[in-house]
């Protein structure tokens, strides 16, 4: 990463993570000496909603501990005793989702497997604690204890269920003390819900209740935005909130507690955001950290949609448009980065965009994979990696990364241990306008992000005609004051797994054959369309070779290239003459 112009950037966040990391050093100093909350007696446990699968209990009893694409088999030694081999792994490990698949077996020798497990990384003090005690995982820890209570405390004796009391009272002290010391935006978040549940379901808590009530009102409104969004732009943050937030909506119901106003009017907004994220086949759009989409999980939070909303098409304060004609859709990445603290999964996906027909998906970004190392998923974050254009093979967003001179490559490294790969520059004006003609739906949006650096601006227009037969595109690149010189703009769109892709006419036709034997047309000018290879990374299985459709220019030669997809009347076969139909114009 070429830090010249942000470098005083990367030195003032050092300077606010640093007084961030002394106020955690005066608060334990303030508070180590004071005793933890003991909660006496548990009211009830919240409903899990995430799929639980009773099989998993036989492997986590057998020593075979697989998350997050990755896997350890204990040999009877504790999984706590062991190094993780990724932090995705060690977070799933030490937050103890998993033990509502212990739950969902019913069986003695599970319960007695979840309180061993337990009683096991209390007191044996194993495990990395740089990933288990940061607030988000020790947020996520609390909830799924209280809500799996009743599978680690049946057929317990009383001293273990005054131990397992005195954890949760432990928990709370230790997120109250991480909010105090000024935990990062989603941490304080994740901190309130987790206090809210201890808060509720516990006898002997309701000072802390009163205290975590306030937080999470607090964060609610700052960080769900008017459209339903989350302020980071990861549909996936917002899919994970709900779970959380709808079972503790019913608990304050239950308790017969007031339930904060900005808790009932995030859920009630949230819930038609993430449809806008939703194509046909039941996945959501990869945008900026999303990856596989757990279509269960997503099935089971959709039920309890009690207005059963439809999905918004317009979402200004996101940063994500949606075009639906039809049974064709389009998502399209019209927004600026997040604020840096929430941008540790942000990708430089500006004006990209995905495209399906019914349950088929035609024009992809490659997603966040499921299994990947720090380099894969650095690529993954990139404007490459995205339908949309780049210039020179830059990215239009600056990530955090391990690069520069000795001094800068210390403070990223600190940096990134302390607040992840943020974001540390990107397009800081975009626009967008929507607009209708002979009931075609036009959208049209640009960003600045290589105005410093090029002196180019990229404008993206699409049009989606009535019955979605047809999508018009036009990518225009204005240059400043000459500055554009012999910059190359690459146009790409990936296509989904499993199309079949053929260059016509010199490149300047590409037959698309679906999967289901759908058949589209897609073409270009002035530029010529290359076929090169692509990787989609958002599949449970790794990664799956697919290609991408290839436009390359030169902004001060060629400002301006329209491109269209269109579907033909009939499936295509290669191996037959065919009728390419109108050349675009």
């Amino acid at each position: 990463m070429d830090f010249g112009p942000d470098r005083w950037r990367l030195y003032r966040l050092a300077a606010r993570e640093a007084g961030r990391a002394m106020r955690e050093g005066a608060v334990w100093s303030l508070t180590r000496l004071s005793s933890a909350p003991v909660p006496t007696r548990l009211h009830f446990a919240p409903q899990d909603l995430r799929t639980a699968d009773p099989t998993i209990a036989t492997d986590i009893y057998s020593g075979f501990f697989a998350f997050s694409g990755r896997a350890i088999t204990t040999g009877g030694r504790s999984p706590f005793a062991f190094t993780p081999p990724s932090r995705a792994w060690g977070e799933a490990l030490y937050g103890f989702g998993w033990l509502r698949h212990l739950r969902a077996a019913g069986t003695a020798l599970a319960q007695a497997n979840a309180r061993s497990l337990v009683d096991e990384f209390v007191t044996s003090k194993l495990g990395d604690k740089r990933i288990a005690c940061s607030p988000e995982i020790t947020a996520r820890r609390l909830m799924s204890l209280i809500s799996q209570s009743p599978l680690i405390l049946e057929g317990a004796d009383h001293a273990f269920y005054q131990r397992f009391l005195r954890i949760i009272g432990q928990h709370v002290r230790k997120l109250e003390r991480q909010v105090r010391a000024g935990a990062l935006p989603f941490q304080q978040l994740m901190a309130a819900l987790a206090l809210c549940y201890a808060g509720l379901c516990c006898e002997g808590l309701e000072r802390n209740l009163r205290r975590a009530s306030r937080l999470l009102a607090r964060e609610l409104e700052r960080q769900i935005l008017a459209d339903g969004g989350h302020v980071s732009r990861n549909p996936r943050i917002a899919v994970d909130l709900l779970f959380d937030l709808l079972p503790l909506r019913q608990m304050f119901a239950s308790r017969e507690v007031d339930t904060p106003d900005s808790l009932l009017h995030a859920i009630d907004r949230m819930l038609p955001m993430v449809r806008l994220f939703r194509h046909g086949d039941g996945t959501l759009s990869h945008f900026n950290g999303m990856g596989v989409t757990a279509a269960d999980h997503l099935a089971t939070l959709l039920t309890y949609d009690d207005m059963r909303s439809q999905p918004i098409q317009h979402a200004p304060y996101s940063g994500y448009e949606r075009l639906e004609a039809g049974r064709t859709l389009l998502v399209a990445d019209v927004g600026a980065p997040p604020p840096r603290p929430l941008s540790q999964h942000a990708g430089a996906g500006c004006l990209s965009f995905e495209f399906s027909s019914a349950a088929q998906r035609i024009v992809v970004n490659c997603g966040t994979p499921y299994i990947a190392g720090d380099a894969i998923i650095q690529a993954s974050r990139s404007t490459a990696a995205h339908s949309t254009a780049s210039i020179d093979d830059v990215s239009s967003c600056q990530i955090l990364d391990k690069k520069g001179g000795f001094l800068q490559r210390r403070i990223s490294a600190w940096l990134r241990r302390r607040v992840g790969p943020i974001v540390i520059s990107g397009p800081e004006r975009v626009t967008t306008e929507r607009g209708e003609r002979e009931h075609a739906q036009i959208l049209g949006a640009g960003h600045d992000g290589y105005k410093p650096r090029f002196g180019i601006t990229h404008e993206r227009r699409w049009q989606l005609s009535p019955k979605g037969n047809m999508l018009d595109g036009e990518d225009t690149f204005l240059t400043e004051g000459g500055r554009g010189g012999m910059a190359q703009a690459v146009i790409r769109f990936h296509l989904a797994p499993g199309i079949r892709a053929s260059r016509a006419q010199g490149g300047r036709i590409v037959m698309l054959v679906l999967p289901n034997k759908e058949a589209w047309q897609f073409s270009a000018a002035p530029a010529e369309a290359q076929l090169e290879d692509s990787i989609f990374l958002a599949t449970a299985e790794g990664m799956r070779r697919t290609e991408q459709i290839v436009l390359t220019i030169r902004p001060s030669e060629t400002p301006t290239v329209r491109w269209r997809f269109e579907r033909l009347a009939r499936s295509y076969d290669p191996g037959e003459p065919q009728d390419l139909g109108p050349e675009l114009i």
